[in-house]
């Protein structure tokens, strides 16, 4: 007989996590930038005037939910105005989008967020902008327009071989970067859009180019007061073959900032290894870790460890050396990826060791809305996008509803107010193991050792200056014992799971389950 995904789901929770320790700490804001990110698709989130789309003031009404679940500092997928849902293409770099509501209205959350120490960073899109972008259509319909060249044209015969070629590269999915401008006074020339048509490049080549992008940068940390920017598709202002202009530009971009808010926050999204990541360090201190993000879900997946921490470790090492205040961004999936469950194929046990993994590392972690909730998600990017349950059956008002739900729905998913008092949902896991970041210094910035365990058992050691803490995690379904005589502790410190023991010198750890001993 076949059950429903939620209750299958809720059995397994029953039974691997049952119910919070008493252990655990109370809530308190962690120093920024070190507690738990957040990252959260507007549309999708809290709607405060019935259209069903999620808004600005939507989003204020819950920060006192995001303060109780021990939230430090939240990303804003882009809020400018845009043609597309996604709002990746943007039409004004200093508006709001109508459906989110007015610039007062993003003013005031900010306010509201900072009265509540929580920091906000928003999504800024600087590689290029909407092909209904007054700066485009101005380029496209006069070739002396100032904003012709703040895009890149070319010839079609001095790319006639790229765009024969077609090929599909390794972020995008457009077949050529070339593109043929509607309403172009010249067709046989082309622009540069590296994800797709609606999305032509800005050049970084024209000086005019760069100083608008700064005073964008400005306008949102010094006008509007947010307090950083998550910096989207940050390796292609320029080709690939000329990265060392990109890690120019965003030395020059991360000065500027600096100058006028020597404290901002940035984060830049660079695919890549640690090779190709570690020189945009020199311009932006704190770079989205992909490499863990792949590590994680490959353990995950095969229940054994292949060296996550050692690869962890060197890594941060290689991005020390280039910066030596590097803050390492990292994540289990986001608004790019499957979500997390679907990740491990429903194992909500499984996924709720993603998180303790996740928050018991160093750096600044993301979690991406909803997975606190245990929501679904998997290709094509909408549906990882989906709305987020608040009630059963949309009974509750803010509930968005511009998208009709694939993955998560209140059949699939328990509603958050259905886990909020429940000590062992979903919900009540996260705010366990972001409240214990928060308490603990030696989670968020005490330095992390490698512990040799056996591979179906992921350790590492977090050393603070008059503490040392060992975390271990049982990466199976299936109970463990281990002899914690080498590790040199006495008691267990910190557990979300009841089950877990420790006796006799002997460590019990039930399916999927974390401890943190001492």
């Amino acid at each position: 007989m076949q059950y429903p995904k939620i209750i299958l789901y809720s059995l397994l929770l029953i039974v691997f996590t049952t119910c919070r320790s008493t252990e655990g700490p109370a809530t308190t804001p962690s120093p920024w930038p070190y507690g738990t990110m957040y990252e959260i698709f507007v549309q999708s989130y809290a709607d405060s005037n019935g259209d069903g789309i999620g808004d600005i003031n939507g989003l204020t009404a819950k920060l006192d939910y995001l303060q109780g679940l021990g939230i430090d500092g939240i990303w804003l997928m882009p809020v400018n105005p845009s043609p597309s849902y996604h709002k990746y293409d943007v039409t004004d770099y200093y508006g709001i989008h109508p459906d989110y509501g007015t610039m007062d209205d993003f003013k005031a959350f900010v306010a509201a967020a900072h009265q509540r120490n929580i920091n906000v960073v928003i999504d800024l899109v600087l590689n290029h902008t909407s092909s209904e972008h007054p700066w485009f259509k101005a380029a496209t319909q006069d070739k002396n327009s100032k904003y012709r060249h703040y895009y890149v044209w070319a010839n079609i015969d001095s790319i006639r071989d790229q765009i024969a070629k077609k090929e599909v590269t390794l972020d995008s999915d457009n077949i050529t970067q070339w593109h043929q401008a509607a309403g172009s006074n010249s067709p046989d020339e082309y622009y540069y859009g590296f994800f797709w048509g609606g999305m032509p490049d800005l050049n970084y080549d024209n000086p005019d180019v760069r100083q608008e992008v700064i005073n964008i940068g400005k306008f949102w940390l010094t006008e509007v007061g947010v307090d950083g920017f998550r910096l989207d598709a940050a390796k292609h202002i320029f080709p690939d073959e000329r990265a060392a202009d990109s890690h120019a530009w965003w030395r020059e971009f991360g000065d500027a900032m600096r100058a006028v808010k020597p404290d901002v926050y940035m984060v830049g999204e660079v695919w890549g290894d640690a090779g190709l990541v570690g020189p945009y360090l020199q311009g932006l201190p704190s770079m989205f870790n992909f490499d863990f993000h792949h590590g994680i879900n490959r353990i995950l997946k095969n229940e054994q460890d292949d060296g996550l921490i050692e690869d962890l470790l060197a890594a941060r090492e290689t991005y020390r050396q280039i910066q030596p205040h590097y803050l390492d961004a990292i994540f289990v999936n986001n608004h790019d990826q499957n979500r997390l469950l679907d990740n491990v194929e429903g194992n909500l046990p499984k996924a709720n060791l993603a998180t303790a993994i996740l928050l018991t590392l160093p750096g600044v972690p993301y979690i991406y809305y909803g997975d606190e909730i245990g929501m679904f998600g998997h290709k094509p990017d909408p549906n990882i996008r989906e709305p987020f349950i608040w009630d059963y059956d949309a009974r509750a008002p803010e509930q968005t509803h511009w998208l009709e739900a694939v993955n998560s729905t209140d059949k699939t998913v328990v509603p958050l107010a259905a886990q909020i008092n429940d000590p062992g949902s979903t919900y009540s896991f996260y705010r366990y193991w972001i409240s214990l970041r928060n308490e603990l210094a030696t989670l968020r910035t005490g330095n992390l050792q490698p512990i040799d365990l056996p591979a179906y058992l992921l350790g590492y050691a977090r050393v603070g200056e008059n503490e040392r803490l060992v975390v271990v995690h049982n990466l199976t379904g299936e109970e463990q014992r281990l002899d914690v005589g080498p590790l040199n502790i006495s008691r267990i410190q910190h557990r979300f799971a009841p089950e877990i023991s420790l006796a006799g010198g002997w460590l019990k750890l039930p399916p999927y389950a974390s401890v943190i001993l001492q």
